[in-house]
Parts: C-alpha cells; structure tokens; sequence
C-alpha cells in the first residue's frame, strides 16, 4: 500500500508543475499583450499630437519656446511672487518715468550721486568708528565675453540683412506682405504711444499672453487653425486674380555648395 501511494505522489507532481507552467505562461503573455498593447497606444497618442495643429507650427512646448531656463518660469508664472513682483517693478517704473515724468539720465545721474555720497561717508567713517569699510566689488569685462557678445549680434544683424534682401528682391511675395502689414501696425501703434509705454505694453504681453496660451492651448489652436484655413482660402484666390500677374524679380537664388 505504501508502495502505490508513492507512485501516486510522483505522478501528481508532473501533473502540478505543468498545470503551473501553463498559469505562468498565460500570465506572462497577458503582460506581454498589455505591455505591448500600451506601447502601441502611446504612438498612437504620440502619432496624433504631431498630427495637431499648433499655432505658428509650434513643435516644442511653451516653455521651450520662452528659451526654458528662469525667464521662461517668470514669464509662465510658475512661481507667482517672483513674477508679480517683476511685474510690479516694470509697473513702478512705467509710473515714475511716464506719469510723473521723470527722467532717464536724471535719475541715474541722481542715483549714482546719492550711491558715491554713501560710500564715500561709510569709507572715512569706518575709520573713526572702528567698522570695517564697505567691500566695493571690482567689476571687469572678460575679452572673452565682450567677443560672444559682439559675435552674437553680428550673427543677428547679418541674418536681419538676408532677410531684408531676400524681401526687396521680389522673392517671396507672402514675406514681402507680412513685413509691410508689421510695419504697418508698428507706426501705428509708435504714433499712439512712446517707446517706454511701447515696451512696457510689451513686456505686458510677455507676462500674459504665454501663461493664458499655455492654459487654453487646445481651444486656441482648435480656432487658429479654422482661421488659416480660412486665410489660406482667401490668399489663393487673391493670389490667382491678381498676385500671380505681378512680374517677380530678376535675382536667382545662388546655389549652395
């Protein structure tokens, strides 16, 4: 008797272990399928946010385009008290120099005064009041910086002159209408206003337009696109009326090496 129950103990376990083999199995190609069912949702999900229309062809986030870094931060407020007190300050300083008219070289003249005056007082007196004096910072421009900055405009400037001769040799017809609508607008708004509100109404715009866009992304670029769409519909029939009658300039492009 014992002998039969032995024999029956070990044919069970064969039985047992591939009753778990198959378990494990199922469970491994259930993840298996989910993983790779996820995988494939995702570039699903990625396939249609490329395909999204972003405004100005945007492919990068917000922030990103801001430059990322500190200034994008501050300009998406995402810390709200350091960008409500730069605000504040650019506010201030709008006040004090359009409202109250004051002025530019007056106040730094005003301001150095009264710094030089401070330090001047605080260097003689520490000497009579056993203080140490003031620790005045020694300020010098590196060659090296001076040289990236200076190469850095010239890269700007240079660009801004391509630019220029590409829109004054009839090459483009759409860049040619949008900088004249740029310019357009820009005298418009110059002769309302000076260049400090200019740069205030501005810097506004920078503190405000971004954050509101980065909230109600979707819903903009939903009706952005509607209306290029639109405008794109309105410039073919325009452009096959008239501006395709318009003689282009006689310039080639070069070709590039």
């Amino acid at each position: 008797m014992a002998e039969l129950e032995g024999e029956r103990e070990r044919e069970r376990e064969p039985v047992a272990e591939s009753v778990e083999d198959k378990i494990t199995e199922k469970i491994d190609g259930g993840d298996s399928s989910s993983s790779s069912s996820s995988d494939s949702d995702d570039d699903k999900l990625d396939a249609v946010k490329s395909k999204v229309f972003r405004l100005f062809g945007r492919e990068k986030p917000v922030h990103k385009v801001l430059g990322g870094g500190k200034p994008a931060d501050v300009f998406l407020w995402r810390n709200k008290k350091i960008s409500a007190g730069v605000l504040g300050g650019a506010t201030a300083v709008w006040v004090f120099f359009e409202l109250l008219e004051y002025h530019l070289i007056t106040l730094l003249c005003h301001l150095s005064i009264f710094s030089l005056a401070v330090l001047f007082l605080w260097s003689n007196a520490s000497n009579f009041l056993n203080k140490p004096p003031p620790k005045i910072p020694e300020v010098v421009l590196s060659e090296k910086c001076v040289r990236e900055v200076a190469s850095g405009l010239r890269i700007e400037i240079n660009r801004g002159f391509v630019v220029l001769r590409d829109i004054a040799s009839g090459r483009d017809l759409k860049k040619f209408l949008a900088v004249i609508a740029g310019l357009w607008a820009l005298s418009l708004v110059g002769s309302c206003c000076n260049i400090l509100t200019l740069l205030y109404i501005s810097f506004v715009l920078l503190h405000t337009v971004p954050v509101l866009y980065e909230k109600y992304e979707d819903q903009v670029d939903a009706y952005s696109e509607k209306t290029w769409i639109e405008i794109k519909k309105q410039y073919a029939v325009v452009d096959e009326k008239y501006l395709s009658k318009i003689p282009k300039g006689p310039l080639k492009e070069k070709k590039k090496d």
